[in-house]
């Protein structure tokens, strides 16, 4: 048995209006009669309003006296208490109820909001600007190590009486070029 606007609302403890702007808004739906099933009506209201715009209550709503007849009372799913998973949409798609839908934006709103603070707080500089450093600071560790061979030729060479210098600079260079592939290819890996 349905009821109506202002009768629902007496129901709720709310003004008429704030019934009407519910069902406007969709959080509740008027049965193909034009009435307002209670139950239906109040789970869809706890599920779809934001609990901190509820207006609270001194007393719980009055409970409807069920009429002579007998009430079929359906068992209770997990669906019909507030806050509590999704229900099916019109495609069948499951639709998160107002409390997981907010819960989930504000999550999200709070690592973007971490991550402009980090960013502010110079913690996250761009990428960019990390592989420009490091492509600097490798050639510039590059160059020192290939200039060792010229550097140190004469000096092995001059323990080692009767040995070529040209020799020895290119045997030093061709193993530290070596060695800085193995490096270079490593690197290529990382990024």
């Amino acid at each position: 048995m349905g009821m109506g606007v202002r009768e629902y609302a007496r129901h709720r403890g709310v003004s008429h209006t704030a019934v009407d702007k519910a069902l406007k808004s969709g959080r509740i739906q008027k049965e193909t009669d034009g009435t307002i099933d209670p139950t239906k009506a109040d789970v869809a209201w706890n599920r779809n309003t934001d609990p901190a715009q509820q207006r609270k209550l001194d007393s719980p709503p009055a409970k409807l006296v069920a009429p002579t007849s007998k009430v079929q009372h359906q068992p209770t799913r997990k669906n019909d208490l507030p806050g509590l998973d999704s229900e099916p949409g019109p495609s069948g798609v499951a639709i998160p109820n107002y409390q997981v839908s907010r819960a989930i934006r504000e999550t999200y709103n709070a690592k973007l909001a971490r991550i402009d603070f980090e960013e502010r707080m110079a913690k996250l500089v761009p990428k960019a600007q990390v592989l420009t450093a490091a492509f600097e600071t490798g050639r510039h560790i590059r160059d020192g190590i290939l200039s060792i061979p010229s550097r140190v030729a004469a000096g092995v060479a001059a323990v080692a009486p009767g040995t070529d210098v040209l020799a020895i600079e290119r045997m030093l260079d061709k193993e530290l070029r070596v060695v800085l592939e193995e490096l270079n290819n490593h690197l290529k890996t990382i990024q």
